[in-house]
């Protein structure tokens, strides 16, 4: 609130005078620099507004990049966007404003000061630029040791800590580290002699990754006056700088961790480093995932306040997205909720606190709301970490949905109806709904708000949790497991609905770790079941499972077989030699499509004798699983005709119902695209049974062999790549026209679905590219439109022909999902060393190195080039010498039309028949984010400023062989 007296401001902002000071800054912080400097010349209050130091850091941070610090954030964004020279004589002089008194300025290029009055005198009078100012500028000394209300134990013992400590509460313990090297290395000092010039990785609230020298962050630390300082809080330290590990070791309580079973890729982060200044810290939080912690501090001190789960701070806002569950938090930063919030809660609605020491350990629980604010510069060492005791907690935080996880953090706030007089363990009055705008989609979970228990009834009326409600009627809020697992949204399936974005790891790495635990944990498989039961579901697909096996009369599961195997998007089981496949993904309509059109695939190779055939699964069996009434039973399909039990459920027109394949290749382009078609969760999964491929996944064994077995293996990809590339597609009469006014009724009826779906991805394609989250360069999005073609069927044509009139390529069957983890591999052992021999026809590429091709159900049509962007990105990780074996081996032009040798000629004319055009098209328009997959691969691409560098670096080796291909008719 402003002082009433406020002349000079009224007079220098004119009609904006009536935005408080707070709303100004904000408003200052959308425009770019240059306008800041421009709006900076209006009026003396202006001039003080857009030289504040936090506005220039929040303009540097939305830049990002190597930091180096010039003594002020200002001149720190100005030199980085080369708005100045930092050479330049910088003159300081006063400047003077009519009725104010001669204030210190520096030009408005240079690093600005403003002593305490500048605030409080002339006329101009900003408690909030006062607050921001004292932030930056206050000391922590005040703050002395004191024992606080976590317990302080040295010497405990495994047993004592899991029965007193684990899950149950904080405890700051002692002598863990004392043989540590750290404890005498990581001084400031030394660790600037050490690792001065190694870069690490900036903590801040910015979108853009921040990264420095230590050198010049400690350059930094001695310089800066922040209200938020810069904190170094490095997950990848110990790639960075790997002697870093050898200098500490996981304390004996916290060695138990069951995330390391998976891979240092495959898992998620879980160890940092971090040095912070007096001041800096981090704010309120939950550990992601609800894992637990340990942090050991080396240096300085650390001022601890924690609340219990289900307990918000006060000052801070949980949103929770009701679409995907993701978890937002949003809270002040540590150092202004210790000096704006904590003096005014009472003494019941304080947290837990502690000063930390050089040398003690501190341990926070899963679920735990934490702040940390560093009272002097400190360096410390911390993990997160899974044990016996939260791997349930982790694993309902994994599910998908939003309730169970607003209740985890947010106790019975998160759920609709519930007041604060139904929390009996929280003081009244601490915490409440904040209604303020509330939304279906989103709900807000506010501590220290103020509202009355009726409205929030009114507000959460939308909500469907009535029969949760009913349970808990009398019920407090509980962390334990069996508690929290109530508020799951059972409606949902938890293996193919999407998972937060917030989750610590991906829905497909979580699946793979349950399954690595289950295999190398066996005498935790107690637990693990329970986990996975919270997680994916085991359960209800491990009960379909039995009923398939029952039905096709296979053999029982043995206990290392009972939960899904492979990262795929469905519940697939290994049982013996069988493969038992649950189509899940996308709900009743899509996946019935995927089974309908790999049972009609599987009949076409065996009808035209196609060679494939010997490198693909043989199916067993196949079907439906229909749960009614609380029993499971099986309805036998081979994907000829309608059988009764989807037809009720799922009617299609006449022309598709009659037919042989009903819902084949032709009826999934048109009602089973992009998995747009009926996708309720009808109690109803097609299912599939087929003999498992010998062979390891190719994802698995890798990096097991040598450059010679990948070549032989790009070369016998090419050869059954060929072999789907060139089988006749089904006969189709009457094909439905799709609702696309930009589809023309001259483009080939086959190929009418894949242009109505690209131009509906085009029309769309800024926000489809920036929906990735910021991998793809924002001045490349602005490009993509003009780059791409204005008309989608552009990319299928080859030329005019004689008569004027467009040639069309031939659609193909394509694989659509031919990656790394859909590839099995076997060496021939007889052969011996692979380097020893060359492939000259498709059997010595068998005895060379057999493969198999899996997971058929993505079965489309379309242009072949699009089979190529998987296998390039994924399979061969760019190697360019892979491509060109596999096109060697593919001998398959990538126009095929109706015409003669001499239109192919011709065809270098047009930009639109490039093969390397064409593909970078597909990549900009794929369903799934492959530009980041390039971005990761060709790391000089980040830089890309147009999209024909990036199709030059990736793809151009696909218009030398269209040139030169051997092969260049149909």
């Amino acid at each position: 609130m402003e002082s009433a007296g406020n002349g000079r401001r009224d007079a220098a902002l004119g009609g904006l005078a009536v935005l408080p000071d707070e709303l100004l800054c904000a408003v200052v912080d959308l425009l770019q620099p240059t306008d800041i400097g421009r709006l900076a010349c209006v009026s003396s209050v202006m001039y003080i507004l857009c030289n504040e130091e936090p506005l220039w850091m929040s303009k540097y941070l939305s830049v990002g990049g190597h930091f180096e610090y010039k003594g002020s954030w200002k001149k720190t964004t100005l030199a980085r966007l080369n708005l100045c020279s930092e050479n330049s004589e910088l003159e300081q002089k006063a400047r003077h404003f009519d009725g104010m008194v001669h204030l210190l300025y520096v030009c408005c290029v240079c690093l600005f000061y403003f002593p305490i009055h500048t605030y409080f005198h002339a006329g101009f009078n900003s408690l909030y630029l006062y607050r921001r100012w004292y932030r930056c500028f206050t000391t922590l000394s005040s703050y002395s040791f004191d024992n606080g209300h976590v317990e302080r134990k040295d010497d405990l013992s495994l047993d004592h800590f899991r029965s007193q400590y684990d899950g149950k509460g904080p405890v700051l313990l002692g002598k863990l580290a004392d043989s540590w090297p750290a404890r005498t290395k990581w001084s400031m000092q030394q660790l600037v002699h050490d690792y001065g010039e190694v870069t690490f990785r900036i903590s801040q609230r910015s979108p853009k990754k921040i990264i420095m020298k230590l050198k010049d962050y400690v350059s930094y630390m001695e310089l800066q006056h922040d209200e938020d300082p810069l904190y170094i809080f490095d997950d990848k330290f110990g790639e960075s700088a790997p002697a870093l590990l050898e200098d500490y070791r996981v304390p004996h309580l916290f060695q138990e961790d069951l995330f390391d079973v998976l891979d240092y890729e495959q898992r998620p982060a879980f160890r940092w480093f971090i040095i912070g200044p007096e001041r800096s810290g981090a704010s309120w939080h939950v550990d992601p995932g609800l894992t637990s912690a340990w942090n050991t501090l080396l240096c300085g001190r650390k001022r601890w306040a924690l609340y219990p789960p289900g307990r918000v701070p006060g000052g801070v806002t949980v949103h929770v997205s009701a679409e995907d569950g993701d978890v937002d938090i949003e809270t002040p930063t540590s150092l202004q909720w210790w000096l704006d919030i904590y003096p005014h809660l009472a003494e019941h609605e304080k947290p837990l606190e502690c000063t930390q020491l050089p040398g003690e350990t501190i341990f926070v629980p899963s679920g735990w709301w934490h702040c940390v604010l560093n009272l002097e510069t400190t360096v410390a060492v911390t993990q997160n970490f899974v044990n016996q005791s939260n791997f349930e907690h982790v694993c309902l935080d994994m599910a998908p949905g939003h309730c169970h996880k607003g209740v985890c953090r947010a106790g019975l706030l998160a759920v609709p109806g519930k007041s604060v007089g139904d929390m009996e363990n929280h003081p009244p009055g601490t915490i409440t709904w904040n209604h303020n705008d509330m939304t279906s989609t989103e709900e807000r979970l506010k501590g220290l708000g103020s509202v009355t228990a009726s409205n929030s009834e009114s507000q959460c009326s939308s909500f469907e949790f009535s029969d949760v409600d009913k349970s808990l009627e009398n019920q407090v809020f509980s962390y334990d497991i069996g508690f929290l697992s109530q508020f799951l949204e059972k409606e949902k399936d938890h293996y193919t609905s999407v998972w937060s974005p917030t989750n610590p790891i991906g829905q497909r790495e979580a699946r793979e770790w349950l399954r690595r635990l289950w295999v190398l944990k066996p005498e935790l498989r107690g637990l693990i079941w329970k986990g996975a039961c919270l997680a994916i579901n085991v359960d209800k697909w491990y009960a379909c499972l039995e009923e398939i096996r029952a039905c096709h009369s296979l053999p029982a599961p043995s206990e290392d077989e009972k939960l899904p195997v492979g990262t795929g998007s469905n519940p697939v089981f290994i049982v013996s030699d069988n493969v038992i496949k649950i189509n899940a993904e996308g709900g009743l309509g899509y996946s019935a499509h995927g089974l309908g059109t790999e049972l009609e695939f599987y009949d076409l190779l065996r009808k035209v004798g196609s060679p494939l055939i010997n490198h693909i699964p043989e199916i067993i069996a196949s079907g439906f699983l229909v749960y009614e009434d609380g029993v499971y039973r099986t309805v036998p399909w081979n994907g000829k005709g309608m059988p009764d039990v989807l037809a009720k459920y799922y009617p299609l027109e006449l022309s598709y119902a009659n037919s042989c394949f009903p819902l084949g290749l032709w009826s999934k382009q048109q009602f089973g695209m992009d998995g747009s078609a009926e996708s309720s969760n009808r109690p109803i999964w097609p299912y599939m049974v087929t003999r498992k491929c010998k062979g390891d996944i190719f994802a698995h064994v890798r990096d097991t062999l040598s450059k010679a077995d990948l070549l032989n293996l790009a070369s016998s990809l090419g050869v059954q790549m060929r072999n789907i590339h060139l089988l006749p597609l089904p006969h189709g009469e009457s094909l439905p026209e799709p609702e696309d006014n930009n589809v023309k009724d001259s483009d080939p009826p086959e190929w009418k679905q894949v242009i109505s779906t690209l131009n509906r991805r085009k029309n769309n394609i800024k926000k489809h590219l920036a929906n990735w989250g910021g991998t793809v360069p924002t001045v490349l999005i602005e490009k993509a439109e003009e780059y791409l073609p204005p008309d989608m069927s552009s990319l299928i044509k080859l030329v005019k022909d004689d008569d004027g009139d467009s040639v069309y390529t031939f659609p193909s069957w394509i694989h659509s999902d031919i990656m790394d983890d859909n590839i099995l591999t076997q060496r021939a052992p007889e052969m011996g060393s692979l380097t020893d021999t060359k492939s000259t026809g498709d059997g010595d590429l068998e005895k060379l190195n057999e493969i198999h091709i899996i997971d058929f159900s993505d079965l489309s049509i379309g242009d072949p080039l699009c089979d190529l962007i998987p296998l390039h990105l994924d399979v061969f990780r760019g190697d360019i010498d892979l491509l060109r074996e596999y096109l060697r081996s593919y001998q398959l032009p990538f126009l095929r039309g109706k015409s003669n040798n001499d239109i192919y000629k011709s065809v270098q004319s047009s930009k639109f028949s490039t093969a390397a055009y064409r593909a970078m098209c597909y990549c900009i328009l794929h369903d799934d984010n492959v530009l980041a997959a390039i971005f990761g691969l060709w790391k000089e691409l980040r830089n890309a400023t147009s999209w024909e560098e990036i199709e030059h670096l990736v793809w151009d080796d696909l218009n030398r062989y269209q040139q030169s291909s051997p092969t260049l008719s149909s």
